[in-house]
């Protein structure tokens, strides 16, 4: 469910697409987490920090720390007020705090990422933040660290893709119909077997959200009212049909360039007193009438 997805830690994988945004569940879900008293990291860089808190509680948006890179994303001003690395610097470093305290990283987006990093170098990241290490002495901060990461799926390959999914513990994948958005949640958790299930929501204005039971009712067909078929053929000036009468007349009409063996029998026969012709031919000193070389007067 929808409003469990926060019960659990690791990384969080909302994949939208061009259809179905997941900004808005991204924020929705940034907006339970830090009415929880959870402490909450914003990493934006897709859109200005005025555009992502726009909609949210003054109190949602007093709890929130917000990493601001969408003006300077590669850290070219240089005011020494950014950690090194860029983004994925600021990534590493929001989680530093020697007490076991639960926080949230919201990542908007990791689509950004992905273009201008290199995608084992963030999921090496990715999995020092969200995966837990089992060596002795060793205290992961995997027990206590949520990522929300939103990836638009539809810009990149299925190998980005695929190691982010298998990186990730829980999976939303955007969909809907009708107007009516969906999500498809994938839980992996160790030692058991991956668990899916369907989720139908809504969003309201103030970005919290609305859970439905049961999907959409699929609309009804409305019954195409019965027309009688229409003959086009009534009003014309000519007809496209033959009576019988005009059928018989004219199948036995015998049209002049058919050749009928009557015909062929009162060509072929001679007519009584008809005059018969006679061919009377005189081989000339160039004609060839060698039978197997008819062709050899031509000198080919």
């Amino acid at each position: 469910m929808l409003d469990s997805l926060l019960d659990h830690r690791g990384l969080v994988l909302l994949r939208d697409s061009v259809e179905w945004e997941g900004r808005s569940l991204l924020k929705a879900l940034v907006r339970k987490a830090a009415l929880s008293g959870e402490q909450v990291h914003v990493l934006g860089l897709e859109v200005s920090k005025e555009e992502f808190c726009e909609g949210l509680d003054p109190e949602v948006n007093s709890r929130l720390i917000y990493h601001d890179h969408f003006r300077d994303p590669l850290s070219w001003s240089d005011t020494g007020e950014a950690p090194a690395g860029g983004p994925l610097g600021a990534l590493k470093t929001m989680y530093m705090r020697p007490e076991p305290t639960p926080v949230t990283i919201a990542v908007d987006s990791l689509s950004w990422l992905l273009l201008h990093f290199a995608c084992s170098t963030l999921c090496q990241v990715l999995h020092s933040l969200t995966c837990q290490n089992h060596c002795p002495g060793y205290r992961s901060p995997a027990e206590h660290v949520r990522v929300l990461g939103l990836l638009h799926e539809e810009l990149h390959g299925p190998g980005p893709v695929g190691a982010l999914s298998n990186l990730a513990q829980t999976e939303v994948t955007l969909g809907g119909t009708l107007g009516q958005a969906s999500a498809h949640i994938l839980y992996r958790r160790p030692r058991q077997r991956p668990t899916q299930q369907t989720q139908w929501f809504s969003i309201l204005p103030d970005f919290s959200l609305a859970l439905q039971e049961r999907p959409p009712l699929e609309p009804q067909p409305h019954p195409v009212p019965h027309t009688s078929p229409v003959d086009h053929t009534t009003h014309l000036t000519f007809n496209l049909r033959l009576s019988k009468k005009e059928k018989e007349a004219k199948d036995s009409l015998t049209l002049p360039f058919q050749f009928s063996s009557e015909k062929q029998q009162a060509l072929l026969r001679p007519r009584q007193g008809q005059a018969t012709s006679h061919i009377f031919y005189e081989p000339d000193a160039y004609d060839d009438l060698d039978q197997e070389d008819p062709d050899d007067d031509l000198d080919v």
